[in-house]
């Protein structure tokens, strides 16, 4: 069953809000450009789509409105494309190499005392999120500096 444009568009969303927007972990996932790059066209792209329909039927005139219209909203669909590709990333399941290293981080972090919510046989990228929000927020910096 697949989910509605909307639905996707929100699990992106939430997914982006997920992640932790972290210098130690750009080197390793993409999400932190993909995240950064949505959030700057979720505010940027509307004033850039009605500034290029406006230059455009001043400049051109009234007959070049559908041109004009498309241009606006292949600039607006922008931004969705981010979130939908996010939505596409939080549901995949890792990769043999970042699975392997989410277990081996879960593993760490309960020999910590860490109580979450339990390891899943095939994580994928939302549980792989899940867990890094709580090595951020719940283990203490020299636990994090070991890992990093």
């Amino acid at each position: 069953m697949q989910n509605s444009m909307m639905a996707q568009i929100q699990q992106g969303h939430s997914y982006a809000k997920l992640w932790p927007l972290r210098r130690e972990l750009a080197p390793m996932f993409v999400e932190n450009r993909i995240i950064s790059a949505t959030l700057f066209a979720i505010k940027v792209m509307p004033v850039l789509a009605l500034t290029s329909l406006v230059v455009q039927l001043q400049l051109l005139g009234q007959y070049y409105l559908g041109p004009a219209l498309a241009c606006a909203l292949l600039i607006l669909s922008l931004p969705v494309q981010g979130l939908l590709w996010l939505a596409k990333r939080a549901s995949s399941p890792l990769p043999p190499a970042h699975a392997h290293w989410y277990k081996e981080l879960y593993t760490k972090m309960v020999a910590q005392g860490y109580q979450g919510a339990p390891a899943k046989a095939k994580p994928r990228y939302r549980e792989l999120a899940l867990l890094l929000k709580d090595v951020f927020d719940k283990m203490d910096k020299t636990f994090r500096q070991e890992l990093f």
